[in-house]
Order: C-alpha cells, then structure tokens, then sequence
C-alpha cells in the first residue's frame, strides 16, 4: 500500500515538474509576442488615455480659455484650469460609468445585442469543447440508454470513450486536443504518452 503510494506520488510530481518545464519552455519561445501584446494592452488602455487626457487639457486652455478673460479670471493658471477639471472631472466621470452600468439600460442592451448575435452562443466552441466535452455527454447519453436496456458496450463503443478519456488526460495536464490553427503557447502531448500511462494502469490492476 505505502509502496503503490509513494510510486502514485512519484508520477504525480513528476508529471508536474514535466509540465512547468514545458510551459515554461513556451513562454519563453513566445516571449516576443506576449511583449508586442503588453505593449499595445499598456499603449491602448493607459499611456493612449493620459495623452489624449493632456492634448484636451492643453488644447482647451491655451485655444480657447486664454481667450476669453471671464474665463481666464476662473482659472488664471494652466495648473488651477488642470487642478479644477480634474477634481470635477474624475467624480463626474466615475458616476457616468456607474450610471451606465447600473442605472440606466445601455450596458444590459449592449449585451443583449452582443449574445444574440454571437455565433457561438448557438453552436459548439471549435476546440475542447467539439473534441472531448460533447463527445462525452454523448457517451454518457448512450451508456446510460443501454445501461436501462441492459445491454452491453461494443468494442468500438469502448475505443471512443478510452479516446475521448486520453483527450481529458491531455486537457487536465495542460495539452491541447484537435487541430489548432496555431500551437504557439500549448502543450503538446502525444497519444503515446496517453497509452503508455493506460498500460501501466492496466499492469497495476
């Protein structure tokens, strides 16, 4: 008992271990690519944001509140005209985007527009979920009717499940199943693999 543990653990680390080597392999073959992401995430949602927030700030005072001296009397600085708007303006725009959310119907007709629309609330997502998820529902489905028929499994019913079982194993340890377009940033995890772990199963019992 104490032997077939430690053997089990043993597996189970070292399947870890192999794992983290393997995404850590990727992550640094993509490392390009995840930069050039994070650039324009960094780019998009804060520096694009502070700079067109200064452009209106200096456009507005030095175009338009210069030349107006009521206006000037109110903010006789470029720092008393920034100081102002931001302290009005951050609140202010805070409660926009809470009443949009949370008050007023724009946000939830979005999404209304957003999940009729979307394909794939209507059929399966390519990848898992048409290689292993459905498939086995469907499995179930028919064991569960033969199971109430008190009929058996065939062979080749048997072969589909042991497949669609090496496809979780695949999953569970970070694999991909089917044919994606691009592996960059997966783990691929041979068939082989699957079946030496099945045999070695099948030997303990």
């Amino acid at each position: 008992m104490n032997s077939t543990f430690f053997i089990h653990f043993f597996n189970i680390s070292y399947m870890r271990i192999d794992i983290c080597e393997k995404k850590s392999n990727i992550m640094r073959q993509g490392l390009l690519y995840r930069s050039w992401y994070y650039f324009r995430m960094g780019w998009a949602t804060y520096f694009a944001f502070i700079f067109a927030a200064i452009n209106t700030l200096v456009v507005t005072y030095y175009l338009a509140i210069e030349e107006y001296p009521t206006l000037l009397a109110i903010f006789p600085t470029f720092f008393h005209y920034v100081g102002i708007t931001v302290s009005i303006g951050i609140p202010f725009l805070v409660l926009v985007g809470y009443v949009h959310y949370k008050k007023v119907p724009a946000f939830s007709a979005e999404t209304d527009v957003i999940q009729e629309s979307h394909p794939y609330n209507f059929k399966a997502l390519p990848g898992f979920q048409i290689e292993t998820i459905f498939p086995l529902y469907l499995q179930i489905s028919q064991m569960m009717i033969k199971w109430s028929a008190n009929e058996k499994l065939s062979q080749e019913e048997i072969k589909e499940i042991i497949k669609v079982q090496n496809d979780l194993k695949k999953l569970i340890k970070g694999g991909y199943v089917g044919k994606p377009p691009v592996t960059s940033g997966l783990i691929e995890i041979s068939d082989e693999h699957n079946e030496e772990e099945n045999n070695s199963e099948k030997d303990k019992i």
